[in-house]
């Protein structure tokens, strides 16, 4: 059943840390019966990315009280132990951040060893051309919009040049005849959604506070998931 989960064309990723931090197992809840079937979880080790908010025995217990897919973005300096323990957490998906790993190659087919899929995230201005030799190997390939750990600075605005990337990305994926899933992440708002989603330029779209209120979770949670089903043809 969740194998049939990474096929669909669109899918929303509500970001863990954009809920309340203090009772997130109730928020799985409220993501759970939104409809939603997905959480993005952001691992931060204060270095890479200067925010901590989530541990990882945090991730572990929560695995244990939801249904929910975990994907997760690993923003840290030494992916590995990382990586390691979000294996052990349940995550279905990985992604590291080419920057930092010295082998990406051997970090892709590492994950993909212990059964769970596997992909490359990229900085704003990382060029696409780090995954010349190993896109055949990714499930997805998050493409981050802001820069990391700036989510939360006034004024932060999605890069100027996020279109033509996206664009240029789809491309090579579609002319290798892939399925890479494309994520992506940082100020997502419903339009690009719906711009995205619908050309299939991408696949998963991390939902943050740009498009789900705080004051009114269960209404944004409903509207991403409307949004959701009608990209997706009502499936």
């Amino acid at each position: 059943m969740r194998e049939e989960i990474w096929k669909k064309k669109c899918m929303i990723s509500p970001s863990l840390i954009t809920l309340d931090m203090c009772n997130l197992e109730s928020q799985a809840a409220l993501v759970e019966k939104s409809g939603i079937r997905m959480l993005h979880i952001d691992i931060l080790d204060g270095h890479f990315s200067p925010s901590m908010p989530l541990g990882l025995d945090t991730v572990k217990q929560l695995r244990k009280k939801t249904d929910l897919v975990f994907e997760a973005h690993v923003m840290v300096t030494d992916p590995q132990f990382y990586v390691d323990e979000l294996i052990e957490a349940g995550a279905a998906q990985i992604v590291f951040h080419a920057e930092t790993c010295d082998h990406i190659d051997g970090m892709l087919n590492y994950i993909h060893s212990k059964g769970v899929r596997a992909g490359v995230a990229l900085k704003p201005a990382t060029p696409l051309n780090v995954l010349d030799y190993v896109l055949d190997k990714c499930d997805a390939v998050l493409l981050m919009l802001i820069n990391p750990g700036f989510a939360q600075v006034k004024g932060e605005s999605k890069v100027p040049y996020a279109a033509a990337k996206i664009a240029d990305l789809h491309r090579m994926i579609a002319q290798r005849n892939l399925d890479t899933r494309v994520i992506l992440d940082g100020r997502i708002s419903k339009e690009d959604i719906m711009t995205y989603g619908s050309t299939g330029e991408a696949n998963i779209f991390v939902a943050g506070s740009t498009c789900i209120r705080k004051n009114d979770q269960t209404e944004s949670l409903r509207e991403l998931r409307e949004l959701e089903d009608q990209i997706n043809g009502g499936k």
